[in-house]
């Protein structure tokens, strides 16, 4: 149980000026953390937020309750409150858009998640970490559950207390950790990168990938153009009912229906309503229900020509994946079998895995159109472009030069 008990959930606005009040007057940190419903709800917003800080205690938010209008635009006492803090996360790039989505947006941040990954950890999730450091054991039963069902149950709420109550101090011996291991200026780096990204997320989610529809589930089982079609319309009208009624798209039909229904397709649409009404995803549950949406859908696609069906293969922006580079781009090729054996030994020596050393990008990048300057200066340019960290960069640029020139 938390050591303070469960604090009443804040959903007035009342109650959320008083805790605000109580957060402004504590000191140091303001550990946060934030529970969604992926896989239940179409939005990903944040249906509790869990926030604790030196004097002030831990506070549970309904920003669901507080958002009279809408527009996400009910926090605004908290977010005074938050102001010129420095926040401790666990995987910051998990909560930090839904929070941004309720006008909060970081001026600091500690990740002890990426803290973990610099320290290389064998396990950085929370449970994981505050077991390693702290020898307690939290349980994490109710990580994938529905955050969004009113009343939230008692044991949910000492669960979400609990994620926030050990932060500060799994903060106070990671940081001793990587201080030790003089890693420390590589965390700031990391740390002041992820702010900037916090403080310039959109309030609201971006447009949707146009191409989106092409990750569903099955997609390889359908054999043609035509079939290529019927998905794409009906993945989209999936999507805008789901966007309408805020439901996960899985949980009005899942995409095996969609692209088993298409997998019968020739290289024509021909399918027909009484094809949906026998199909055992589209014709039955609660999918049932929006048979006019998936009739409406399937005309648009036999309306298509055949010459605007969706190409079987996307060209995508920047390079190919490596492994397909030895038949058509051997020189690339070359490059990419010296760099990466060789950033992978460079790691294991700075005891860092791979990915945190420089990113898998960085490298696809550079070997696919190194730049013409390869000196290290020219390559430190490079990654700089590439949003590379200076730590990063004093690590890898002589390296990679020598690698490219080889």
């Amino acid at each position: 149980m938390p050591a303070d008990g469960v604090p009443q959930i804040v959903d007035t606005a009342q109650a959320l000026a008083h805790a605000a009040r109580t957060l402004a007057a504590g000191t140091g940190p303001v550990a946060i953390d934030t529970e969604r419903a992926h896989g239940y709800r179409y939005l990903p917003r944040a249906y509790l937020i869990q926030l604790r800080r030196r004097g002030s205690g831990t506070h549970l938010v309904d920003p669901v309750a507080l958002d009279v209008d809408g527009l996400g635009s009910g926090l605004g006492p908290l977010a005074e409150a938050l102001s010129g803090t420095e926040w401790i996360l666990h995987a910051a790039t998990q909560d930090m858009p839904c929070l941004a989505m309720e006008g909060l947006r970081p001026h600091a941040v500690f990740d002890t998640e990426l803290a973990g990954r610099l320290l290389n950890l064998p396990r950085v999730g929370l449970g994981a970490m505050v077991e390693h450091y702290l020898g307690v054991h939290l349980l994490k039963e109710h990580s994938a559950a529905d955050w969004s069902r009113r009343p939230l149950p008692a044991d949910w709420l000492v669960y979400a207390a609990l994620d926030v109550e050990l932060l500060d101090e799994l903060r106070a011996r990671v940081l001793d950790d990587l201080r030790s291991a003089g890693k420390l200026a590589w965390a700031e780096q990391e740390f002041e990168h992820l702010a900037a990204i916090g403080a310039g997320l959109p309030a609201t989610p971006g447009p949707t990938d146009p191409q989106r529809w092409r990750r569903a589930t099955g997609l390889h089982d359908v054999p043609t153009r035509a079939g290529l079609q019927v998905v794409k319309d009906l993945w989209w009208a999936r999507d805008a009912i789901a966007r309408e009624t805020d439901i996960a798209p899985g949980r009005i039909v899942n995409d095996r229906a969609l692209t088993g229904f298409a997998a019968h397709c020739g290289d024509r649409v021909t399918l027909t309503a009484d094809d949906l009404a026998r199909s055992s995803g589209l014709g039955k549950g609660r999918a049932r229900r929006y048979a006019d949406r998936w009739r409406a859908a399937l005309a648009t696609s036999a309306s298509t020509r055949p010459a605007d069906y969706p190409p079987k293969r996307v060209r995508h922006d920047g390079p190919p994946p490596p492994r397909s580079w030895e038949r058509h781009h051997p020189d690339e090729a070359a490059r990419w079998e010296r760099v990466r054996p060789a950033m992978n030994a460079l790691a294991e020596t700075l005891d860092l895995p791979p990915e945190n050393l420089i990113s898998p990008e960085c490298l696809r990048q550079l070997c696919w159109a190194p730049p013409r300057d390869d000196s290290p200066l020219g390559v430190d340019a490079f990654l700089a472009d590439l949003g590379a960290r200076r730590w990063q960069r004093d690590a890898v640029a002589g390296p990679l030069s020598r690698l490219l020139r080889a």
